[in-house]
């Protein structure tokens, strides 16, 4: 395993980054691994330097970050060995101050992922999305003092328009208040609408980017066909993958496979390669539920892509509507 700070920060964490979003209740989605069977990927994880692991209140209500505390309190013999980064927005209960990123569900929230987590502090704390109906202003102070209080040692943002990002760092900036240091935005070989303003802001002002889904929801690895058969649990179920990808997609999955085959690599490897080879990026969020996919991930870091092969893989692309950010 390799390591690099997340953007500018001082914070090293491991270029794979573990996403605990498939471990929960499969009662949620079918996808999903209870704990019992979470815990050997996760030890593999572990086992092969991956020391960043990224959840969310909402996964599996509540679940993932249950089981997520509970595993690394076992693998990890001190807290100050893994960097733990958990999220906040989405809705958490049936009430109007149950979401969102007010000062008072902000501060409510992190409390109740600490007690889920069980843990004092959270590495990295951040907004799952955009919040139109909360001043920029009062989540941004609300963040500071979540991270003064000790309960978060860094805040980050993810998927939104780079004005509001923008935006956001400059309302912190102006104040005295903590600023982000992550960017975890929707990127990979199928979808690079980031590369447009997102990646230029962040590289130009050392931000660290932790794209999630670098697989596509399984499209790069060959999950689904053009027929529309589907190989996989999670590829039969995600109703949502139907509609953020389309059909042009398939002509970047062709050549991800043609030139995985030259290489002798499973699909898998050759796009998380690409992506961790993209200027700026720290670490793909990377979701296994399976050992080998933890292993194809880890593998990806010690592959280099030639110019050729980088060219080849980035041909194909079409634009997209943005999606992802709500």
């Amino acid at each position: 395993m390799r390591y690099m700070r997340l953007g500018s920060s001082g914070l090293q964490v491991s270029r794979i980054c573990l996403g605990m979003m498939t471990y929960g209740d499969p009662d949620n989605w079918a996808w999903m691994l209870r704990e019992d069977a979470a815990e050997p990927i996760v030890r593999r994880a572990v086992e092969a330097g991956v020391t960043f692991f990224d959840t969310a209140d909402m996964y599996s209500g509540g679940a993932s970050e249950e089981i997520t505390g509970r595993l690394l309190g076992k693998l990890f013999e001190r807290r100050d060995d893994y960097v733990l980064a958990t999220k906040v927005y989405f809705p958490m209960g049936p009430g109007p101050n149950d979401r969102g990123l007010s000062r008072k569900h902000v501060l409510a929230a992190i409390d109740a992922s600490l007690t889920r987590l069980g843990t004092d502090h959270v590495d990295l704390y951040q907004i799952h999305r955009w919040d139109d109906e909360t001043p920029i202003e009062e989540t941004m102070e609300a963040l500071h003092d979540v991270v003064r209080a000790g309960k978060a040692r860094y805040i980050g943002a993810s998927s939104m328009y780079a004005w509001q990002f923008a935006k956001a760092q400059h309302a912190a900036r102006t104040a005295g208040w903590t600023e982000f240091v992550s960017m975890q935005n929707h990127y990979n070989l199928v979808y690079r609408e980031e590369e447009r303003e997102m990646l230029p802001l962040c590289r130009d002002q050392g931000v660290g980017v932790i794209p999630w889904s670098p697989l596509a929801r399984g499209l790069l690895t060959g999950s689904r066909h053009r027929d529309g058969r589907r190989r996989t649990v999670r590829s039969g179920s995600d109703l949502l993958a139907g509609s953020m990808y389309t059909d042009a997609d398939f002509d970047v999955v062709d050549v991800v496979r043609a030139v995985a085959a030259e290489r002798g690599l499973p699909p898998a490897q050759l796009a998380l390669a690409w992506l961790l080879g993209r200027p700026g990026v720290t670490a793909p969020i990377v979701g296994a539920s399976k050992v080998g996919h933890l292993d194809d991930a880890v593998a990806a870091v010690e592959v280099s892509l030639s110019e050729e092969e980088t060219a080849r893989l980035q041909a194909p692309y079409r634009p997209h509507q943005v999606i992802g950010h709500s």
